[in-house]
């Protein structure tokens, strides 16, 4: 394993058929323990077939995964007791009761019925659904529902929580509950995989980020370190007065220099392509200074995420 990796993939291939095309082609990537990290991707990148390798539903032509240092194609069986996958669609029996889905799935893994009626009832809590655990699933809303399938995977206390795509079509506070949880499950001790194309939801939860196109990882960092590789997206923003031409006056201070007036003597200035430099802010006060303008607001910019999954796999439709 790779320092304290929980998950290891290494050299992992898919092809499906004889003759098509690789659906996966070379990924390499470790998931340390108690870190949220995120596998990103366009539809088609090679996302699901890599969720699929590691979760044991899809059997790899090449390369080996690991999870807690078990080869998951050797030992699934091992594996599956230390996974959990919260799919996109649910997949609850909505003709039982909340209780009666968490209790039969810790069945499944040979929790005694005592333990297992305890186990749900503190998840149904963790989960907000504390004093709901009696309704059948049939009546619950959709942001009940998929809290509840996250309880439910929490039921054999997994080493590692992969959901896929969880807030998709939940309201605000739905959404803002389970990004609370998520960020709890990762500080008791569950290390957990999200795929996801909300950009503001990975940046905000995610402590790396890997970015899969064409069935190969295209980039892996920090959700700041991502952002560092947009060509001239980070520097400078600010907003001067009594400025004749704004644009002379930081010509050779950054890449690219934007203006924008009010037309009553007020502009934004963006400076991009050198926000990294440290003494950057002092040299745009001192060129302000010389030209007898008057500085009234500066910040830094930088790109966002979706500039970054924008830059690296393209606009064209998937």
């Amino acid at each position: 394993m790779n320092g304290d990796a929980v998950v290891q993939v290494e050299g992992l291939h898919k092809r499906y058929g004889g003759g098509g095309p690789e659906a996966v082609a070379g990924v390499d990537f470790a998931i340390q323990r108690r870190e949220i990290f995120g596998l990103l991707g366009p539809n088609g990148a090679g996302k699901t077939t890599t969720i699929g390798a590691i979760t044991t539903r899809i059997r790899p032509s090449a390369g080996r995964v690991l999870v807690d240092g078990i080869d998951v194609a050797s030992d699934p069986v091992a594996a599956k007791l230390r996974i959990a996958v919260v799919p996109q669609l649910s997949n609850l029996d909505r003709s039982l009761t909340a209780l009666e889905n968490l209790t039969f799935h810790a069945a499944y893994f040979g929790a005694r019925r005592r333990e297992r009626r305890e186990r749900a009832r503190e998840m149904l809590q963790l989960l907000g659904l504390g004093g709901r655990e009696s309704e059948r699933v049939n009546n619950y809303s959709g942001g009940m529902a998929q809290r509840l399938m996250i309880a439910r995977a929490l039921m054999h206390d997994p080493h590692v929580l992969i959901l896929d795509e969880p807030t998709t079509g939940l309201d605000p506070q739905s959404r803002l509950f389970l990004w609370d949880k998520m960020l709890e499950l990762r500080e008791r001790g569950t290390t957990l995989m999200l795929t996801t194309h909300d950009m503001v939801e990975a940046d905000r939860l995610c402590d790396r980020i890997a970015i899969i196109d064409h069935g190969k990882v295209i980039a892996l960092d920090t959700p700041r370190g991502l952002r560092r590789l947009l060509p001239a997206e980070q520097g400078l923003q600010l907003t001067v007065e009594r400025a004749a031409d704004p644009a002379a006056v930081f010509a050779e201070l950054a890449e690219r220099v934007e203006t924008e007036s009010d037309g009553e003597g007020r502009w934004t200035v963006r400076l991009y392509g050198d926000g990294d430099r440290p003494d950057l802010a002092g040299e745009v006060v001192e060129a302000i200074r010389r030209s007898d303008a008057e500085l009234v607001d500066l910040r830094r910019i930088e790109g966002s995420l979706e500039d970054v999954f924008v830059h690296l796999t393209g606009r064209e439709l998937r």
